[in-house]
This record gives C-alpha cells, sequence and structure tokens, in this order.
C-alpha cells in the first residue's frame, strides 16, 4: 500500500506584492498572486499553444487557429522577431504572413487569447535570436542598458505598438500577457527598463512575464518567471545518451527550473539549487516540449507519450499555466538577405534546417495533426472543467517519493489537494529507459480527515502508464470518493465524463451519506453480467464496470437531485471533443479531428486512430503511409507520433458518436445509436493515397568531408554548394491533384543526411533526415505547381564519419542514401452543418 497523508487547506496565498494585474472590480478581471492566477475573481487555469504566425501564410491562420482551439489550448502565443519586421534598418515589413495586427485579430476571432513575446531578442532558433544583421553592426552592447542599444528599440517598440493600438485588454482585445526577452538571466535591470519602454509605446497586458530557467535574475514582482521542459534537447552535445536534465521532467516534485534550456548559448551564468523566492510566484510554464526540432548534429525523435506524460506531471507537481514550445509547426522565413535560421555562420552552436521547422509539434509544418494533439486534447478537456479547482491547489509528496532521477524502481505519484478534495497523479513512463511495471498496487490518501483507499483491490500499473485519478471530488450533490479512472470532462446535467487508462479496472466509491442509489445502463453487460454495487462500511462501491459507449451510470444524490456519470473506454476517450452543438453541450467522439467553425463540424479525413495507451509498449508500427500527419502509431519506429495507421475501407473512425444523443427536435441527421450515443455516418471518406513517380534525374556524388565548427564543436550541416553533388529527382505533380482547398502532402520515406526540396529553382521544403517520413504540403505552393509541374529533390548521403545524434530506433537506416517511395496523400475535409 502506498501512503500519504494531505495536510490541511493551505495557507493563503501572498497577494499585492506584484506589478501588474487589472482592478478586481472590472469584469472579467485577470489578477494573479503567489500561487493562481484570477479572472473574474475565480482561479484561472491558461492552457498556452506557441504558433509562430509569420512562419506560416496567413490565408492559412484561421483554419489553424481553430485546429488549435479544438486542441483544447486557450491561449496563442508568438514572438514577433525583429529580423522579420526591419531586416533592413529603417524599413518595416508587417505585410501578408507578417501581419502582426492579423494575426492578433484572428486570434480573437477564433475566441483566443494572446501572449505576445516581444523581445527584443527572442532566439526560436532565429538568425541572430532575431536580431536583425545590421543591429549587430552598431557600435552598442545589446541586451543591455547600453543607451545606444536603447536607442534602437525604442523604434521597434513604437512599431509594435502601433500594430497592437486597439488590441489590447484594455480596449476590449485579446492580449493577456507580455513577455520581454527570452533566456536573459543576468540582466534584471534591463529587463525593468524593456517593461517600461513597451509601456511608453502602448504595448500593455495585465500579465508580463520573463523566462526564468537558468536561474534567471529577474526584476522582484515586476514579472512572472516562466518555466519549460523538453522530453529531448537538440542543442546539447551528440553524445549517445539521453539529455541528463529531460529525465528530472518525468519526476513530480516542486522543482520547476530547467537549467539545461538556453545553456548553450548562456556559458557560465548563475547556478544553484535554491528555488524559494519562487514562492511569490505561481508556477508557470511557456515552454514545455510539444516535440523538438532537429539541429544537423542531434536529431532525436519525441514521441506522443514523451510529450503527454512530461505535460501530466508538470500538473501533478503544481503548474497553474500550461505553455507548450512548439504546438504548432512553421517554416521559416527566407529574407531578402539572408536565411533567417540559426546556424554556425551566424556564431550560433546549432546548425538548423533553412525552413523546417515542423518541432514535431502536436499540430505540423503543414497543419497535420499527430498523436500528441489527442493526447494533450484529453488533458485539457479536463483542465477546461476542473482547471478552476486544480489551481489552488497544493502538492503533496509521498514519503516513499524517488529520492534522485537515477530512480527506475519506485512508483512516482504525487497528490494535489486544497486539504478537501484533490487528484492522485501517477507518471510510470519516460523515454529512452523503459520503466517496468509495478503490482499490487492500492493507493492510500489521508485527505480531509478520513483514508481514501484506490483502489479497493490491488491492480498493476503497466510500464508506459501516466494517468490522474479524482478524490473526493463532487458529482452533482454526491460525492466521488475515488475513482481508478481519468476525469475528461463535465458536461451540463451535470455529467461527469470518466475514461479507463492502462487497462486498470474501473472502481467508483461514492460516500454513501450522500447517495440514494446508483443505477442506470452502465450496470448492465452484454450476455447477461452485471456491475455490482455494494456498501463497503459507510461507502457505495461500483466495480466490474466494462467501460464504452453504453457505460452511463444514473447518481441518485441524498437530496434527491440526480447526476450521472459516463466511463469511456480509453480508445473513445482518445477522439473526444467537447462542443457546445445541436443547442445543447455535447461531447463529440470522432477518430477524425473535429473542429468547431461556427455552426458547422469540419472533420479532417485521412486521420486514422491513436493507438490506446495500455502500458506503454510499443505496438508495432501499423502505418503503410495512409495516416495523416507523419509516421505510425504511438510509440512506432519512426516515432513521430501521428495518428495511427489506416485500414482500407470504411472503418468505425468514419462515424461521429454524440452525447447526449440526438432527438428529432435536433434536426440533426442522426441515424442510428452506439450506447447511450447518437451516430451519424458515414461521415469521410478518404482519397485514396497516390504513388507519385520520382524519377532520378541525378545520382549522388561520394559523401561530402564532415566539417566541424570551430567554435561549437559540432557538426555542420551542409551548404549550397554541396548540393551540386546531391541526387536529384523531379516528381510530377498532376494538376488534378491541386483542384479545391484541401490540403495534399507529398510523402516522402527516405534515408540520407539532408534533403531540399524546390519549386522552380526556389527552395521550398528541407529536412535532417532523423527517421521520420518527410512531408510537404503542396496547398501553399499551388501557383507554382501549376506553373512548374514538379518537386525538385536533391537529396545527400549521410558522411560515414559525421558525429551526428539519431535516436536508437532508427539507427538501422543511417547510412545509405535511398528514396524507398514517393506518395501524394490527399486530406479531405468534411463539413456538418449544425
Amino acid at each position: 500500500m502506498l501512503r500519504v497523508s494531505v495536510p490541511g487547506p493551505p495557507g493563503p496565498p501572498i497577494t499585492g506584492h506584484l506589478a501588474m494585474g487589472e482592478e478586481p472590480g472590472r469584469p472579467d478581471a485577470i489578477t494573479v498572486d503567489s500561487r493562481t492566477l484570477r479572472r473574474g475573481g475565480r482561479p484561472w487555469f491558461p492552457v498556452m499553444g506557441e504558433f509562430h504566425f509569420a512562419r506560416y501564410p496567413a490565408a492559412e491562420w484561421r483554419e489553424e487557429l481553430l485546429k488549435v482551439r479544438a486542441g483544447g489550448v486557450t491561449a496563442v502565443a508568438a514572438y514577433v522577431f525583429w529580423n522579420l519586421h526591419e531586416e533592413r534598418r529603417g524599413h518595416y515589413d508587417w505585410r501578408g504572413d507578417r501581419d502582426l495586427r492579423r494575426w492578433v485579430t484572428t486570434c480573437a476571432e477564433a475566441g483566443l487569447d494572446v501572449v505576445v513575446r516581444v523581445g527584443p531578442w527572442g532566439h526560436g532558433e532565429s538568425r541572430n535570436g532575431g536580431f536583425p544583421d545590421w543591429l549587430l553592426a552598431e557600435d552598442c552592447v545589446p541586451r543591455t542598458d547600453d543607451p545606444r542599444y536603447l536607442a534602437l528599440v525604442r523604434p521597434f517598440f513604437a512599431q509594435i505598438g502601433r500594430q497592437l493600438r486597439g488590441l489590447t485588454r484594455r480596449d476590449g482585445g485579446p492580449i493577456v500577457g507580455v513577455q520581454l526577452e527570452n533566456e536573459l538571466y543576468d540582466q534584471p535591470g534591463h529587463l525593468l527598463t524593456l517593461k517600461r519602454l513597451a509601456q511608453e509605446a502602448g504595448i500593455d497586458a495585465p500579465l508580463w512575464t520573463a523566462t526564468g530557467w537558468g536561474h534567471a535574475q529577474l526584476p522582484p514582482g515586476e514579472v512572472i518567471p516562466l518555466f519549460g521542459g523538453y522530453a529531448e534537447a537538440a542543442w546539447d552535445t551528440p553524445h549517445d545518451g539521453w539529455p541528463r536534465q529531460s529525465r528530472a521532467h518525468y519526476f513530480f516534485g516542486p522543482g520547476r527550473d530547467d537549467d539545461s534550456i538556453g545553456a548553450d548559448l548562456r556559458g557560465d551564468g548563475p547556478s544553484g539549487t535554491d528555488e524559494s523566492h519562487l514562492a511569490r510566484y505561481p508556477f508557470a510554464t511557456c515552454e514545455l516540449g510539444g516535440g523538438m526540432y532537429t539541429s544537423y548534429h542531434r536529431r532525436p525523435i519525441v514521441a506522443a507519450a514523451d510529450v503527454a506524460a512530461l505535460s501530466l506531471v508538470k500538473l501533478g507537481s503544481g503548474s497553474v499555466w500550461q505553455g507548450y514550445y512548439m504546438y504548432h509547426g512553421g517554416s521559416q522565413k527566407i529574407g531578402e538577405l539572408s536565411t533567417l535560421q540559426e546556424s554556425h555562420a551566424t556564431g550560433y552552436p546549432n546548425d538548423c534546417p533553412v525552413i523546417n521547422y515542423d518541432f514535431q509539434a502536436p499540430l505540423g509544418e503543414y497543419g497535420q495533426f499527430r498523436e500528441s494533439y489527442v493526447r494533450l486534447r484529453l488533458q485539457h478537456l479536463w483542465l477546461a472543467s476542473d482547471g478552476a479547482d486544480l489551481a489552488p491547489m497544493t502538492l503533496t509528496m509521498p514519503p516513499d517519493a524517488p529520492a534522485d532521477t537515477a530512480d527506475r524502481d519506485a512508483l512516482r505519484w504525487c497528490v494535489r489537494s486544497d486539504g478537501r478534495s484533490g487528484f492522485l497523479f501517477v507518471n510510470n513512463h519516460q523515454p529512452v529507459e523503459t520503466l517496468p511495471a509495478h503490482e499490487n498496487v492500492q493507493f492510500a490518501v489521508c485527505l480531509g480527515g478520513r483514508d481514501l483507499v484506490v483502489p479497493r483491490r490491488p491492480v498493476t500499473v503497466p510500464s508506459g502508464a501516466y494517468f490522474v485519478w479524482p478524490l473526493a471530488r463532487p458529482v452533482g450533490a454526491a460525492t466521488l470518493l475515488t475513482a481508478s479512472a481519468q476525469p475528461v470532462c463535465t458536461l451540463d446535467g451535470p455529467v461527469l465524463v470518466l475514461a479507463q487508462v492502462a487497462g486498470i479496472p474501473v472502481e467508483l466509491a461514492f460516500d454513501g451519506s450522500t447517495v440514494a442509489a446508483i443505477d442506470g445502463p452502465g450496470l448492465d453487460h452484454r450476455g447477461g453480467a452485471r456491475a455490482t454495487v455494494t456498501r463497503d462500511g459507510s461507502d457505495v462501491v461500483v466495480s466490474d464496470l466494462r467501460p464504452g459507449s453504453g457505460c452511463l451510470l444514473r447518481v441518485t444524490a441524498a437530496d434527491g437531485s440526480v447526476a450521472h456519470v459516463l466511463v469511456l473506454d480509453e480508445e473513445s476517450a482518445l477522439t473526444a471533443t467537447r462542443a457546445r452543438v445541436w443547442g445543447a453541450e455535447r461531447l463529440l467522439l470522432s477518430a477524425r479531428p473535429t473542429v468547431v467553425d461556427g455552426d458547422r463540424l469540419v472533420l479532417y479525413g485521412d486521420c486514422t486512430r491513436p493507438a490506446p495507451h495500455t502500458g506503454g509498449h510499443a505496438p508495432e508500427d501499423v502505418s503503410d503511409g495512409g495516416g495523416h500527419g507523419s509516421d505510425g502509431g504511438h510509440g512506432s519506429d519512426d516515432g513521430h507520433g501521428s495518428l495511427g495507421g489506416r485500414e482500407s475501407g470504411r472503418h468505425a473512425g468514419d462515424r461521429l458518436r454524440v452525447f447526449p444523443a440526438l432527438t428529432a427536435a435536433d434536426d440533426s441527421p442522426h441515424v442510428a445509436t452506439d450506447g447511450v450515443f447518437s451516430v451519424i455516418e458515414p461521415l469521410v471518406t478518404d482519397a485514396e493515397p497516390i504513388a507519385a513517380v520520382a524519377e532520378q534525374v541525378t545520382a549522388a556524388g561520394p559523401p561530402r568531408r564532415t566539417v566541424i565548427d570551430s567554435k561549437s564543436g559540432r557538426a555542420s550541416a551542409p551548404v549550397d554548394a554541396d548540393f551540386d553533388a546531391a541526387a536529384v529527382y523531379r516528381v510530377t505533380v498532376p494538376a488534378a491533384l491541386l483542384d479545391g482547398d484541401d490540403e495534399v502532402l507529398l510523402r516522402l520515406d527516405w534515408s540520407g543526411d539532408v534533403g531540399r526540396a524546390s519549386i522552380g529553382g526556389r527552395l521550398v521544403a528541407d529536412q535532417f533526415w532523423h527517421g521520420a517520413p518527410w512531408e510537404i504540403g503542396l496547398r501553399r505552393f499551388r501557383r507554382e505547381l501549376l506553373e512548374h509541374g514538379a518537386v525538385e529533390l536533391r537529396l545527400l548521403p549521410f558522411p560515414e564519419d559525421a558525429p551526428v545524434y539519431v535516436s536508437p530506433q532508427v539507427r538501422s537506416a543511417k547510412g545509405a542514401l535511398e528514396l524507398r517511395s514517393a506518395t501524394f496523400v490527399p486530406v479531405p475535409r468534411t463539413t456538418l452543418t449544425i
């Protein structure tokens, strides 16, 4: 039995000490104390995703932002890279994809808050960290209070201020936060100066932030320190193992800092482990890794479970603001004067792709849905319902918690609670190093004066499992003491939706004094079997449930009021979206990513079901090249984590299941039932993938000689001249494929070193090979493709002696240059009027 005793309600937070926030009497006022953010007087739990507007076509912003919102993200963050807007001194460019004002307005129209990362230095794998080349030629000391530098910052901030005029919260706009600088660890006075300059320029928000990692010295009370954590680190050296600091993010605990982020640029900075000063600020994040970019010397694969387990650990450890970097991938711009990626050529330690900034993110470089999207969406659904309750809850660690990050034997768990109710968090997953299954597990939590044991019968926590279970939570007027199932959301009614996790049997225990009766279709099984409802002392225990679309329980409280509990199987829960449709708040289940757009539902085709999380052991790779996104299911060999493999013909994924069930009065296309759900089918007819013809024009020359950067000691990427010796292929694109507005992906299954794709001589895409298929969205290049008719590929072989890290699961393919297949993958959309 694993035990922990939770202290009583935590003491009051510190208030009034932070120089930010809005007047509390204002409707929807945003305020902040030492523990939580508040909005409209109640705790507020933002979910923030990074999406760089200037790295994505403006014509597609709205569609992508609706996808972001459908994933449960409530706020979007973006850098304003100086070199994209003033590449030539005094010549500002806010047009097209660089239109910051249009971006913020579009976010507001999509129902999203905005956090603007104004720099002036930003990083984001941008050239010079976002500084224009001309600035570095000036006689000044950047990133300090040097008056010569500040004289250059003022007009840039004034430009941003003009772009944001009328869009701040004071004017009813969506901007809730401003981040100053990035990874500046030793200039607190300069950060305060930047805040003053921004305010003078009209840049304003209720929340001001700065990155806190690397033991950053920040101006006290003036900014909220934001933290991060990544499953991998492309900025690390090409050593053959897992980055040391990444391991810490899979252990619960109060620590917030990760001094490895930005360490490749920071040099000798502050050090130590004292985080006592952080007790004055809420635990907030801005860079929980939604994936990872590839540098030339280090090209890791980040699986969906790596992303979701890390996120859950931060929730268990006390986060009150989940911020992902990146949540949506993009493409680097090529400027008028130079390429704009981080590189050795500009003195930085990492060579990055010229264009690719996919980041293996939940939404890819071309809007591809990845498995990490649905696994994070499940957490975000829960936060939308319970985030306000979770936010003020504090962390309690069990006495038998692992002593250090080398421990792979102890089960990792914790409790967050307000002293009366709470949530139990468990993580038995980490990348690279498989954790063992734990048998005969029960948790005993002393909470609010009583011992809560969950489950009543011991269970096995499989290797790879990660989940959260409720403790003493309300279900209408009844109290659910424990449940060995993960909360999904609460619908009007109320209906508490739970999900089975990791194959663990579902057991519900209610406070018997709050319950008069439990019945409903969820107690009956096919074949005559029946779930059991028993008294265990003063508790009412429901066991032997069969989770799924028919597992609905009616809970009649002692006062006669009625609530319901719906228990889904895990596979169905991973397809869940919550939306107000057909006149009511409903739960939608569809293996096709489902996006609400006004009075329409948009379902994206060619996306198949994510593999259920059944204990972390990777299933066989079921991808045959037909899935939307890149690659196979969770934990597959390419590791990228798309929405699984594709089945031939129509399957259950073509259905849309709706709860509460629709009626004739809903004016809906309801055609069938599945348990307590209505079923609408068929919805989506996939266009079959089309084999592309890749005509080899030129064979590759010998592998190039590896070049080691003298400053960083790391392998450098090929330069333009090296591609003269590349293998050249021509992929003809049929004009008929470009009819309509839907995306078509060119998917390349290849191995080698670096690939580049051009249309009519213009570089449009590239990839450092790392084992995942290379996908290129063709929709944005329609005009050029209709003119030139083909994509030219240039592929370089892998230098045998190159000190380059790739993930273990793909190393067998490292070396030989081979283009195994090229496939056109249409991504159709189906629209349903609601």
